[in-house]
Formats: C-alpha cells, structure tokens, sequence
C-alpha cells in the first residue's frame, strides 16, 4: 500500500530543513540549489513541503528576491543549527575519536590580519593537521559579514568597532596607536606630539571607505584641527614604504610594525584609541572541530571568555556595520 504524503514528507525532513536553511543563508533558491547540488524545483518542492506541514509562509517573494517571513524566521532559529550539526557529523565523529585529519576551514580576515596576527597560528596548526585544507579569504569588514551570514566561511578574525546584533565579537589582541614617519622627518625626534604638530604634514591614509579615515576625521574634527591626505594607499605595507620614502607620515596601529622597520615610532594614545582584534561569529554558529582548534590554538582563552561573556549577557554586539580594516 502506498505511504501518505505526509508521512513521505516526515521522513525526508532533514533534507526539506537543509534545502529550507541553505535558502535563507543564500537568500536565493537558485544558490541554495547549487550549494546543495539540487535543481531549483526540487528545493521549491521541499520548502513548500514544510510550509504545509507547519501551515505557514516561510519566505515572502518579491521577483527573484526572498526573505524570512517571522514564522521563517523562528523555523531558521531552531533547524539551523540541527542543520549544522548534521552536516557537520562526520568531523565531529573524527575529532571525538581523536582523529582530525580531513576536513577545511574557512576564515575571512582583512589584510593586516592576515599578514600580522594569523601566521603563527596558520604555521602550527598546519604543522599539527596537514589533512585540514585550509583557506584564508582576504576581504573587508563588510564582505567578511556578508560571508558569515551565508555561511560560507567558519569565522572572521579581525577588528569591530561596532558589532551588529547577529554578531559575536570577542577582543583577543590589542594594538596602540601610533604616527609614523621617515627617520629624518622633522617630527621623528620627539616623544610626544600634539595634533596641531601633525596638521602641516600630508598624511597617507587608507582609502577613505575604511574606518582608518574615518577615526583620523572624527578626532581632528573634535580638535578643531585642520589636517591634509598628501596620499591614499592600500595595505600598511604600501603606507609604510611611501612614509619611509618621505612622501608623508601616517596614523597607524602599532598591529603594523615589525622588528624590520626603520620608521619613527610616536605614540598617540593621547588622541587615538587602542585597536582590539579578535574573533568574529555569527551569533548561533555551530563551530567545526577544526575551527574549534585554530580558534584554541590563536586565543588559548578564548571559549571560556565566550562562555563567561554569555552567562553574564556581555557578548561583544552593538548596532549599525562594521567599519572594514
């Protein structure tokens, strides 16, 4: 005898919750049907299967854009992390057997972290699981959010100043501010320097989307101090070679500087706040084993932070965007 539809439909429930979730990461049901290897109809078909089981509307349509109605929403928040869990089964079974040796780990990062922060950590934990494939996405603040939230990267490592309520930001290094200069510059010789010191001189800043620009505009506008960009110029490896060529001097985190540097050094705690960096998730992310790792291995301290921070409903989160770094 032929099974009812409904009970045929119960029984394949994980797959109508996985094409349900991947849909409302990706925000479209032509991407969540390519992540999911499936043609569009079939992932039509396993939505509407659940909106009749649930009797309600998971998604509004408008054209090829959709989104969560708030009964899509409350499904998102319970299935979601059954989903990842799921699908992340396998690495937990290895890791519980005390076995990591395949799997891959997805982490957005901007450059200076990248650069400056990450290769310890990159270098042992691809010492300890060289089975692990590892990919480092080299991107700004904003497009580090936008791939969270697809989940299409593990976690973020980086630097918030305002985090947006689906986030969790947890400080793991800080940084001092800094004004560099070529070693012969007028200014490279004092221990101290006021704003109006560094007003004659042409700064070289990142470009003006990032939050550097806009840290530097907001504390010479609240000191009525006038200041001029000789050069805009991507990376602080870029910055720090045209202010050693003495093309102008910079506002920097101390994040940048190296043993190697020739540069003057000047702090500028007095104006400038110190710069935190840390680890970035989405707020209800479940973690792989190996990103639980690299997360241990980076900020030995770090989940017990989390846990303390949870408990005590101080988790890092804000409202607005993140300025890119």
């Amino acid at each position: 005898m032929a099974s009812h539809p409904s009970v045929y439909y119960k029984q394949n429930r994980l797959k109508q919750l996985r094409a349900f979730c991947y849909t409302a990461r990706q925000g479209s049901i032509s991407r969540a049907a390519e992540k999911l290897f499936l043609s569009q109809p079939s992932v039509s078909l396993q939505i509407q299967a659940l909106e009749r089981e649930f009797n309600a509307t998971l998604f509004e349509r408008r054209g090829p854009h959709i989104r969560l109605t708030p009964e899509g929403k409350t499904l998102f928040e319970l299935a979601h992390p059954l989903v990842s869990e799921m699908d992340s089964l396998p690495d937990i079974f290895a890791a519980h057997c005390g076995n990591l040796e395949s799997g891959e780990l997805n982490i957005a990062a901007g450059e200076s972290t990248i650069l400056y922060i990450l290769p310890d950590t990159v270098k042992r934990f691809a010492q300890n699981y060289p089975g692990i494939q590892l990919k480092l996405h080299n991107v700004t603040g904003r497009d580090g959010l936008s791939m969270l939230r697809a989940d299409t990267i593990d976690f973020a490592v980086g630097s918030m100043l305002e985090v947006p309520e689906d986030i969790n930001y947890q400080p793991a290094f800080t940084y001092e501010p800094l004004l560099i200069t070529a070693p012969d510059h007028p200014l490279a010789n004092k221990t101290h320097v006021h704003l109006r010191d560094i007003s004659p001189y042409g700064l070289i800043l990142p470009p003006r989307h990032l939050s550097t620009w806009r840290i530097v505009d907001v504390v010479f506008q609240q000191h009525n101090v006038n200041y001029r960009v000789a050069l805009e110029a991507g990376g602080w490896e870029v910055i720090k070679k045209y202010v050693e060529l003495g093309l102008g001097i910079s506002i920097v985190t101390s994040i940048c500087i190296t043993e190697h540097d020739t540069l003057a050094q000047i702090p500028l705690n007095h104006y400038f706040p110190k710069r935190s960096y840390g680890i970035v998730l989405r707020d209800g992310k479940f973690l792989a084993p190996q990103a639980k790792r690299f997360i241990e291995m980076m900020d030995p301290g770090f989940f017990q932070r989390h846990e303390n921070a949870a408990e005590n409903g101080t988790v890092a989160r804000g409202t607005g965007t993140p300025p890119a770094s």
